[in-house]
């Protein structure tokens, strides 16, 4: 792809934006540890919200939304789209007990709900576990995706387009170890849009350059005809809800993602009971309502706004390019061969958007668990917050470097999100429980994150279960999740609970449902729950409801069904009606359980 000056000078433009942003925040960033993580927790819902939405718009996910299409039609976004019914659950159960907790980072949750050597053992493995080898996994996939583009884009070899992605971490970096979390959560408002407009422009030339929609639709039913599926129906690209009698998405697959995977598996940005960078966001958000209301948007936007500009340019580039080996480089041939060369430059600009969001986030986010986490809590816990500060700045840039050296590793996308969630099978149950029963401790979390690590490595080295095939992937995730499950509730009864004090505090300072807080809750009398959990779980049910409405009325509808996609729209208005009313009605200070 031709590459002009007037490309580049968009480019630079673009750089420069996010490096003045980082300049303009860098005194606050640097007065203390909180502002550096935290924001100084004052940040509005809006930037909160938009902010974790940017963040799960990396380069990579285009790509293997666009190699999920190709291979299982629209349908293969299920391996995402299940996730729905977890971040409802964060919504309206969690967000405002994370909010309430008061801690810098969801590691730090250990030693609030924990006491003792196992609290701090907790503690300091998950800081290490979660803020090197799984953050640079998620870094590592995200840099193969900028990879892949440059060298589609650039014409160059894998190592020239990696020195290229390292320039972009060190920017990205600098950036965010001069601006801490402000500066992150301000550079990702300005690129979510720049984002999201050139993935629209894009999908409008992808479908032009088909012959428009109406030909694009007659081509995919002419591609499912030769595939021998039922055009618009069984087996179709286009169809919504998978055919559960596909080799790719057998029913017990399809049950495991919808019955199990959404509250069994960590996987990042879609913790059970939420974590990581979703928390970091929760904690920073001005109060517990904000909190909620940024969980909610970023839900919203996550799974009903976004994704229909990336599957129409994926839908082209089947049509286009039906026999790619990657068929997750067809998103950016789309862009190199019908992209106006005017637009090109944005277009660039725009992947580093996706891109350094992402890092940026990463980057802060992992430094807040090796030093708030680990280095402080064990090493240096009694510094100046300016020695903090220059840890945290030292610790990015080792992250940055670890990333780097993954990269090499890494041939797929999708195969690599398909690691984190089998290894993370079975950790759900614990995660959600731990804030509403008061039996779980702290070897209850050892003993769930032990087992599954073991027992679906196990099953795959030793017991021959392939995770790209959906059959074993959904017996991989039975397996694991079941012998999870049994391991930590035998640990939690084999093991003595939380002293006294400790749930006490804990229960005084987060107020969870009584429900499952019956002892602790006897010797607490003054603290009142509001009591409010059928209520949140009929805002649940209708946050489902709103967002599958959203995601599938919006798709009829462009996909020329009105009459279908107008309906569910309805739907979806009226779920989003209910949970307004409900908040409303109970007060913003009930929402709480």
């Amino acid at each position: 792809m031709q590459i002009s000056v007037i490309d580049w000078i968009v480019v630079a433009v673009y750089f420069l934006l996010n490096i003045g942003i980082g300049f303009y925040y860098k005194q606050r960033a640097g007065s203390s540890v909180d502002e550096f993580f935290l924001s100084g927790r004052n940040v509005p819902w809006w930037l909160a919200g938009t902010s974790m939405v940017a963040t799960t718009f990396a380069a990579d996910t285009p790509l293997a939304v666009t190699g999920m299409v190709a291979r299982n039609g629209i349908a293969g976004n299920w391996l995402w789209w299940n996730f729905v019914a977890g971040g409802m659950l964060v919504v309206f159960f969690y967000a405002r007990l994370w909010r309430r907790s008061g801690v810098m980072t969801d590691i730090e949750f250990s030693e609030i709900r924990y006491s003792g050597k196992p609290a701090a053992f907790l503690r300091g493995f998950r800081a290490l576990y979660f803020g090197l080898p799984i953050n640079c996994i998620v870094l590592g996939w995200v840099n193969l995706a900028m990879v892949k583009i440059l060298m589609l884009v650039l014409g160059v070899d894998k190592g020239t387009a990696l020195i290229a992605v390292i320039f972009l971490i060190g920017v990205t970096s600098w950036i965010s170890t001069l601006s801490g979390l402000w500066g992150v959560l301000v550079t990702d408002v300005v690129q979510f849009f720049i984002k999201m407009g050139v993935v629209i422009v894009l999908a409008v030339y992808a479908v032009d350059a088909v012959g428009g929609l109406d030909a694009l639709l007659s081509k995919l039913a002419a591609l499912d005809t030769a595939r021998g599926a039922v055009p618009g129906g069984k087996g179709s690209l286009l169809a919504f809800v998978p055919d559960l009698d596909s080799p790719w998405m057998p029913m017990i697959t399809f049950l495991v993602y919808v019955s199990l995977n959404w509250w069994a598996t960590w996987y990042p940005g879609a913790e059970p009971g939420g974590g990581g960078y979703v928390a970091q966001r929760m904690f920073c958000a001005k109060d517990e309502k904000h909190s909620l209301l940024a969980t909610l948007w970023f839900n919203i936007a996550h799974y009903a706004i976004r994704p229909w500009p990336w599957i129409l340019t994926a839908l082209a580039s089947v049509v286009l390019y039906p026999d790619l080996a990657d068929p997750e480089t067809g998103y950016i041939k789309v862009m190199i061969d019908h992209m106006p060369p005017s637009l090109r430059g944005l277009m660039l600009a725009g992947f580093a958007a996706a891109y350094m969001s992402t890092i940026a986030t990463q980057l802060n986010w992992g430094a807040s668990y090796l030093v708030n986490d680990f280095y402080r809590r064990f090493w240096k816990p009694a510094e100046s917050n300016r020695h903090y500060v220059l840890v945290s700045q030292a610790s990015t840039v080792l992250i940055t470097l670890i990333s780097a050296g993954v990269t090499f590793y890494m041939d797929s996308i999708s195969g690599a999100w398909k690691l984190l969630i089998v290894t993370g099978a079975g950790t759900g149950g614990v995660l959600l429980l731990r804030w509403y029963w008061w039996r779980v401790n702290a070897w209850s979390e050892v003993a769930s994150m032990a087992t599954a690590f073991a027992v679906s490595v196990g099953l795959q080295v030793f017991g021959g279960l392939d995770s790209d095939k959906p059959v074993e992937f959904a017996w991989l995730m039975i397996y694991t999740a079941g012998a999870t499950t049994a391991v930590w509730l035998a640990a939690t009864y084999l093991t003595p609970p939380e002293p006294s004090e400790t749930l006490v505090s804990f229960y005084r300072r987060t107020r969870p449902s009584r429900t499952g807080w019956g002892p602790v809750a006897a010797a607490a009398p003054d603290v009142q729950p509001a009591g409010d959990g059928l209520n949140n779980l009929a805002c649940w049910l209708a946050g489902c409801v709103m967002i599958y409405g959203a995601l599938f009325g919006i798709g009829k509808v462009i996909l020329k069904e009105p009459a279908m996609g107008f309906g569910m729209l309805l739907l979806a208005a009226a779920a989003a009606a209910f949970i307004y009313r409900d908040l409303n009605r109970r007060g913003w200070s009930s929402v709480s359980e």
